[in-house]
This record gives C-alpha cells, structure tokens and sequence, in this order.
C-alpha cells in the first residue's frame, strides 16, 4: 500500500446515512445522478466565484462543465467537473465525517413511513452519498484548482463502514466520481437512460452537462452538450413555459414537488435586476431551525455569476421558506458578507422581493383559494413572524392571517381578521380572541360564556407563536385586538348594575375564599365571563397567558412569578355547596378544586398535581 494511503472509518451518523440510503431509496434511486451532477455545479460556481479575485484559477481552463459518461465493460458511471475540487482536508470533512452538514437531521427525518422519501436526500446536504444505492464501490479523484499536480486525493469505499484515502497525481483540477455499479443495475449503462434523466433533473443547471456523442452505438470521442446550460430567469417570460419554471425550480430546490406558484421580475433603472421567486407547497425540512442550513431560499447571481447562497440578506426570516434567484448587475463583484449586510443596494432588492413574495401570496388568497389554503397550511405559523420582525409590513401581513372562530366549523375553519371586521356586531369596537395550546382547548375556554351568550365572535387561536405574535398586534384598521381572558369585559349599564348587585350579594363567599385561598391567588372576584363554568382565571392586560408561561418555563426559560385573579360564577351548585359548607376541610378542598380546574383550563401547570388528585377522590367519596 502506498505510504501516503490511509484507512479511515465513517463517523458513526455518516454509517447510518449509507444503511438507510442503501435500503431505503430502492424505488427512487435515479437521483444519484441528480445529486452528483448538483454537487458538480456547486463546484463549478465556487470556482467560478473565487476566479474573480484569483483568475489564475482558471489555469487557462475557462469554460466549466460537467460531464458524465460510462463504460459497460467496466460497468462504471463518471460524473466530473472541472469546478474547485478538493484538498485531503476538506474530502475528510466533506465525505467521512458530518462536518457542517444535516446528516444527524437527516437520521431523525428518515424515520418512520418517511423512510424511503427521496425529497429528503439532496436538503440535507447528503446527496453523494445516493451513488451508493446503484453503486457497490465509490471511487473521487478530486485536486483543488491552485493546488499542485501532485496534491489530488483519491476516496474510495464499499459503503460499508470504512473509505480509503490516497495521495495522486491529477494532471487537471477538480473532481470525477466514478461509480462502479451493482449487478442489477445495467439501466444506467445505456446514453439514452442516463441523456433522460439530465433532461428531467438538470436541465436548467447552468453549466454544460455534457454525454459522448455516439454513431451506429460507438463513441466518437467528442462530447455533445445535453442540458439547456442558460440561466433561466435571463429570458423574456414570453418565452419560458410553466413546464420550464416548474424544472427550473425542482433542480434549485432538491424538490420532487411542484411549486405552489412563482414570480418572475425584470427591474429596470439606476439599479437593474432579476428576481425569480417561488413558493414550495411544502416546508423545507430545516424552516422553524431558521434556514439557516447549508442550503439557503435564495441564490445571489451578479451578472450570471453565482455569489451565495444569502437567504439572511435577500429576504427577512420569516420568508424563509421561498427559493428562488435574484441577479444583480451593478452590485460590486468583490462584494462580501460583510459588506452584504451594510451594502444600500442590497437592501434595495431586499425590499423588491419582499413585495413581490407578499403580491404573491395575496394573490393566492384573492384569486386560487385552494392553493392559499395549502401555502398557509404549510407557512401559516412561519408568516406570523413578521408581524414582529416587519413593521413596515405588518397590516399587509395581518391581512393574510388566518384564524378559527367561535362562528366557524371546527379547527380547519379559516377566518381572516378583514372577515371578522365585517360581521362585528352594532357597537362592538375589538376584535376577541382567546388563546391556547389547542384548539380543543379554546374552543371549550370558560372565558368565552358571556361572549357566546351576547353572540360576540371571538377567534380562538392555538398556535404557539400566537401569543408572541399578539404581543406586536395590538390593532388591526383601527380595531383593537383584545384577549377575553384579560383586563375587564365590556358592559352596557344594565349589565353593570347586575353585576355590582351579584357582588354585593355574593361577598360573604368572596371573603370566604379569600381566605381559604390565601397567598394562592391575587384577588377573587365576581365573573362577568361565566355563564355555566363555576370558575376561571383572568389576566391583567399584560400577563402571559398561563398555557404559554408553562412551555417556557419547560424550555428553561425563567420568569417572575405571578399570582391569578380567580373569577366565580355564584349561581353555580359548586359555589352554593361551598357557601353552605361548615367543615372547613371540606371548604378548602371544594375552594382549592375551584382554582385547579380555573388553572386545568387555561392551560396553567399545577402546583401539586398528586394533590390535586387526593382532593378530587375525597370530594367524590363524599356522601
């Protein structure tokens, strides 16, 4: 063995990828030339990138390209590009090991009936490793462009737990992955099979995807380019057809989805560019970790040169779900991170896109309400972000909210605040909501008895991040946004008066509670919310709703303890057996229960739980 050759063993998650990959992809095992092809125009972009500031890179080797070919005899497939190769370090950190990819992700998405989805392969920057569903030997021979001759690497494993590493000499820059294929898997042998499969997933790469040219079945050895290599969003939309954006988008999203709908401008003026935006019909695997991934929404293009992948600086967070490209043509071509994240131009094309991306989504809502359904089924949650990290959108952001109510039919019962507005009753100035960690638990909030008794609607709202968005809407066109669970319910003075006479007549049990509640509670008071509940919670107008305070704290969040407002219904038999009731043990059990089941329902931890049971058995064993 050669001094310089080495046997090292996957990391233990990477072991893992290649079994489930093996014996899971079967069905859909074509996409390895999709995923070694997208890896080879990564390359060449790098290449094409780094050129600019170090054309010597080049090596007078200018024009990029990707080619594959094949050799029955030999029963291999080659798929090499003369993009940026790779050095023995970055081999070791890009192959053998996690390094900054999404394998463990991938592991905990692969799980399950989701065990054989192909979609999941090229998003979590595992693609190489699909050569090994056709292939029982993988063999790269890569050399970084700059390097010297004699710095190649060659990889080379089984799939089966350990890869080999050697020192060569590489004449050319770099990478070829050859496949030497399975016995079963000859389809990949023929030019037609493999011209087909170039066509259906990399058509719209932007570099030449080049096969040998044959005649009567013989290799000429010229090579014939087989993709249309052009960037896509450069042509007039007259002459791009839904079939091609829809291509364009499965190659530049690892996607086996249509999207849901796109958008394609052309800018004109001191500041020109391109944008070609599209909204996925189903979430990428990283969205609420942030997009923050190896692979990002958006592409930045200057002139047709691919810069990065700068989701963080084309859209703001919560659109983090759109893919798509925006190109440039007057942004600086040294331009950096850093100067990305400062750069007036950009932030010009930031604000472009976000318009365009919400243009694109009321239109959805406007025009196909079906697909507007399964876009914020899928984003809903993700768009409620910006009600707080967008101020200048807010409205227009809120316009697009959906929510169920207290008049709707069930949880999927989609009702905007614009519909709400429109059906409010005479006189009533807010807009009602009630939160909670499930629908169930909304639907049934004892807070809502009063409102559904004057046929006041109210919107129940059951998503985690509704009470941190609520936080930032506190009014819509002019209507305030009130919980019903805090601050004091509205009354005309007929309701006033009854309700001072039913706090007048039921003191003595507001005392009596008082009591038996102590330090537990900050006040009881007389509910003008109950109807048939014996009792609830109420907040202040700034007091985190109990539900939301409890998942903080269980994410090791800290917060400053608060003490509830219990609020009683009197005319209820529970309150009328605790006003008559002389024991006093029995009288704490019956107050304490009260509080519990106030606190059960507005979704508050109990204190005590193993208590709180005793109690229940106790009153229920009671003759």
């Amino acid at each position: 063995m050669n001094a310089t050759t080495e046997t090292r063993k996957f990391e233990a998650e990477v072991a893992q990828v290649l079994h489930l990959v093996t014996h899971s992809l079967y069905s859909h095992k074509e996409i390895f030339l999709r995923e070694l092809v997208s890896n080879a125009s990564d390359a060449c972009d790098k290449l094409r990138f780094e050129s600019i500031a170090n054309p010597d890179l080049l090596g007078g080797e200018g024009v990029l390209h990707i080619d594959v070919s094949w050799d029955e005899k030999a029963r291999t497939v080659t798929v090499r590009d003369n993009g940026i190769g790779m050095s023995r370090d970055e081999v070791v950190a890009n192959i053998g090991t996690i390094a900054s990819s999404g394998t463990r992700r991938f592991l905990e998405a692969m799980s399950g009936e989701q065990k054989a989805d192909a979609r999941l392969i090229g998003q979590f920057g595992v693609g190489f490793y699909s050569a090994f569903v056709v292939a029982d030997k993988v063999t790269v021979l890569t050399r970084r462009a700059g390097a010297a001759t004699d710095a190649g690497v060659k990889w080379e494993s089984d799939g089966k737990g350990e890869y080999a590493l050697e020192a060569v000499e590489l004449a050319e820059r770099g990478t070829t992955v050859i496949l030497h294929l399975k016995a079963d898997e000859d389809e990949f042998l023929k030019r037609w099979q493999l011209a087909s499969l170039i066509h259906k997933y990399s058509d719209h790469v932007a570099f030449p995807i080049r096969l040998p040219k044959e005649q009567d079945g013989q290799p000429t050895g010229e090579w014939e380019t087989v993709n249309a290599a052009s960037a896509l969003w450069t042509k007039p939309k007259g002459e791009i057809s839904d079939a091609d954006y829809i291509g364009f988008y499965k190659s530049l999203g690892h996607d086996f989805n249509d999207p849901l709908a796109w958008t394609h401008n052309r800018v004109e003026g001191s500041q020109s560019f391109t944008t070609l935006l599209y909204l996925p019909a189903q979430p990428p695997f990283d969205l609420m970790m942030g997009g923050r991934d190896e692979r990002k929404g958006l592409k930045l293009y200057i002139k047709r040169v691919f810069i990065m992948d700068a989701a963080e600086e084309l859209l703001p967070n919560y659109l983090r779900f759109v893919r798509g490209v925006v190109d440039a043509d007057d942004l600086p071509l040294n331009v950096s991170r850093e100067i990305l994240q400062h750069n007036r131009q950009l932030e010009r094309i930031k604000g472009a896109c976000v318009k365009r991306v919400l243009d694109l989504i009321e239109k959805l809502a406007r025009d196909e309400p079906e697909k507007f359904a399964t876009f914020y089924k899928a984003f809903g949650n993700t768009l409620k972000e910006g009600v707080v990290e967008d101020h200048a959108n807010r409205e227009r952001i809120a316009k697009l909210l959906r929510f169920a109510s207290t008049r709707g039919e069930g949880a999927k019962q989609a009702v905007s605040l614009d519909d709400y507005i429109g059906r409010m009753k005479v006189g009533q100035d807010a807009i009602w909501y009630v939160t909670a960690d499930s629908y169930a638990a909304a639907a049934g909030s004892p807070q809502l008895e009063a409102f559904r008794a004057k046929d006041i609607e109210v919107l129940l709202m059951s998503d985690r991040i509704d009470e941190w968005m609520l936080g930032n809407l506190d009014e819509y066109e002019g209507r305030k946004l009130r919980s019903v669970a805090k601050g004091e319910v509205p009354l005309d003075e007929a309701d006033k008066q009854k309700q001072e006479e039913a706090t007048r007549a039921a003191e003595p049990l507001l005392k009596k509670l008082r009591e038996l509640l102590g330090d537990r509670v900050a006040d009881v008071k007389v509910s003008a919310r109950l109807t048939d509940s014996p009792s609830c919670l109420a907040l202040s107008d700034y007091e985190m709703a109990p539900h939301l305070a409890r998942l903080l704290r269980e994410a090791g969040q800290e917060l400053p303890e608060s003490k509830p407002t219990l609020e009683i219904n009197p005319a209820h038999a529970l309150l009328r057996r605790l006003e008559g009731e002389a024991d006093e043990g029995r009288s704490k059990d019956l107050a304490l229960l009260l509080l519990e089941q106030a606190e059960i329902a507005a979704g508050a931890a109990l204190p005590d739980p193993a208590a709180f049971v005793q109690r229940m058995n106790r009153v229920l064993l009671e003759r």
